[in-house]
């Protein structure tokens, strides 16, 4: 009898062993990459959403880079290179992605590794926790969609790409300090998620950096741990200053926008505030609430640290669920200040999770109440991404795709067919209307006060960068000429990605002249002035478009004014 137990269980173990592998959260992670990939290889269609022309910075940064150009030192952007590199690294691979699909999905090439440690070493301990942790992670690393929205259609967001990429490596570093516990591990996913966040956006490497330093100040990661990862990062960092510079000239770049946004911190303090009030006043309940419910032992620990005063004393009083919770919160806080749109304090549920586990099933007093601000905190970021991607997918069906020539996956979009309609009637009256709209722009006004969210105005946008090439091209036919660096005095210049031509150097990305371009310096005219044609929009014109006009009035004068169609004038050397 003895001898027949190992073969009668035999089956039964390998069974069991092949459920667990079948089950496990890290075959779901390979698979939910797997499927993504699959998918970048389809030219899908998606519903356009406010602000789809911020997306357009990415394929004017990739065709940078494939010239030769770098980011920060080439050209200005507006955060760090490192979500331009992936863009541009997997524009090679996936060459019929719909842009916005790319753009979001490539940071899965930073997140992913990090995560298969975390939920390898969770699920040894729990698999309900390892999944816990990564479902809300694949809700938000695939959904190219943001807490807010600006649109009663339903669609996606082509803006804030760089603000969900820094909440989501956030979010892969709270986790790893609420799980890792072997060190190696903690050192490679800390040093991996700082570097990423100071090269995706300096803002998100505050943010993280205030949660690092609270972990190092509560004993999570020891001294040791603490000067090697320190180590790693200034090496790392070395190397790309060492290679070309690109450090100094991130540093040079922040100094300049800093200049450009200061002031006013506090009330944008109160507008992320109240932007997402939903979550603020849950997270804020939460804490109060727990406080309260361990005001004793908060007590007691402070009388503890008071009467011997010690490190280790003040490290235990601080190291709790409560106190995490408030230093992510206002992390969260402050990163938001900076952003007009992304996937706001969805790091915060590595923590609410924490507690999720201390009270459910306590019989503790007041457990109820916590669970329910639980819930009422992590709840509305994920309920509503979840709920905007399926009303986006439902009205899809019902949408029509965007017409066009010479936009290629920039114009692999769709939405309502009379949102496409009134674009295309729009264009027709901003261009017979050009003393109106020249009014507005001296009085400093738009014709709309929210213009750039506003569908039709991103549709307009795109048809005219359309007929734009076209014109460009049937001009180039007639003179027999070829405008191989073209620049555009307007937010975003998709015509050398589109037009296989090349961007001018020294100018930024994103040229917000209001936010985000300095006075054009010497080298920066000189580009512009040998630049082979630059464009002005018409369709409309906009107070805007005109000050990036006066910035570069320098580099244009001598230019002859040509017509490019009813919505772009340009101006050509000679």
């Amino acid at each position: 009898m003895q001898a027949d137990r190992p073969t009668a269980t035999a089956p039964t173990q390998a069974i069991g062993e092949f459920r667990k592998t079948l089950f496990s959260p890290l075959l779901l992670l390979a698979g939910a990459v797997l499927l993504c990939a699959v998918l970048l290889t389809r030219p899908l269609l998606l519903p356009l959403g406010p602000m789809y022309w911020d997306l357009t910075l990415y394929l004017d940064a990739a065709n940078r880079i494939e010239s030769g150009q770098t980011p920060l030192i080439d050209f200005i952007t507006p955060v760090g290179p490192l979500g331009y590199w992936l863009f541009a690294w997997l524009g090679d691979v996936f060459p019929r992605a719909q842009p916005l699909l790319l753009a979001q999905w490539s940071l899965f090439l930073v997140t992913a590794p990090p995560m298969a440690l975390i939920l390898r070493e969770a699920d040894r301990r729990s698999r309900a926790t390892a999944f816990a942790l990564l479902l809300p992670y694949l809700v938000f690393q695939i959904l190219p969609i943001n807490v807010e929205h600006y649109s009663f259609f339903p669609g996606t967001d082509g803006f804030g790409i760089y603000n969900r990429q820094v909440s989501i490596v956030l979010y892969v570093l709270v986790s790893a300090l609420t799980v890792l516990r072997d060190r190696r591990a903690l050192i490679a996913v800390l040093v991996w998620c700082i570097l990423a966040l100071l090269l995706i956006k300096i803002t998100g490497f505050l943010a993280g950096g205030v949660i690092v330093a609270f972990a190092m100040l509560v004993g999570r990661i020891d001294i040791r741990a603490s000067l090697v990862a320190a180590v790693l990062g200034v090496v790392a960092l070395l190397v790309l200053e060492i290679w070309n510079g690109l450090v100094s000239a991130y540093v040079e770049s922040i100094v300049a926008l800093v200049a450009i946004n200061a002031g006013g911190i506090l009330q944008r303090f109160l507008q992320a505030g109240s932007l997402h009030l939903d979550i603020v006043a849950a997270g804020g309940a939460l804490i109060v609430t727990l406080i309260w419910l361990e005001r004793r032992d908060l007590f007691a620990g402070a009388r503890a640290v008071a009467r011997r005063p010690s490190w280790h004393g003040l490290q235990q009083l601080l190291d709790r669920d409560v106190v995490w919770l408030a230093v992510v919160m206002a992390a969260g806080l402050f990163f938001e200040t900076q952003n007009t749109g992304g996937q706001a304090f969805i790091f915060i549920w590595p923590v609410l999770l924490c507690i999720v586990i201390g009270w459910a099933g306590s019989g503790r007093r007041g457990a109820f109440l916590v669970l329910a601000l639980v819930a009422a905190t992590a709840i509305p970021p994920v309920e509503t991404v979840l709920q905007r991607a399926g009303r986006a997918m439902l009205a899809q069906t019902g949408y029509m795709a965007l017409p066009h020539t010479h936009l290629g996956r920039l114009g692999q979009v769709s939405q309502n067919v009379e949102v496409v309609g009134r674009a295309a009637k729009m264009q027709v009256i901003y261009a017979a209307s050009p003393d109106v709209l020249n009014a507005m722009a001296e009085q400093k006004i738009l014709p709309s006060q929210s213009l750039y969210s506003e569908l039709d105005f991103q549709l307009g946008w795109l048809m005219a960068v359309d007929a734009g090439i076209g014109a460009i091209l049937a001009h180039e036919a007639q003179s027999g000429t070829r405008f191989e660096t073209i620049m555009s005095l307007n937010f975003a210049n998709p015509f050398p990605a589109l037009m296989g031509r090349t961007g001018v150097r020294h100018i930024a990305i994103g040229a917000d002249p209001f936010r985000a371009v300095e006075t054009p310096d010497a080298a920066a005219i000189a580009a512009v002035a040998a630049a082979d044609l630059v464009l002005l929009p018409q369709c409309p014109i906009t107070v805007a478009n005109e000050a990036l006009r006066g910035l570069y009035a320098p580099a244009l004068a001598g230019r002859r004014e040509i017509a490019l169609g009813s919505c772009w004038k340009g101006f050509v050397r000679g």
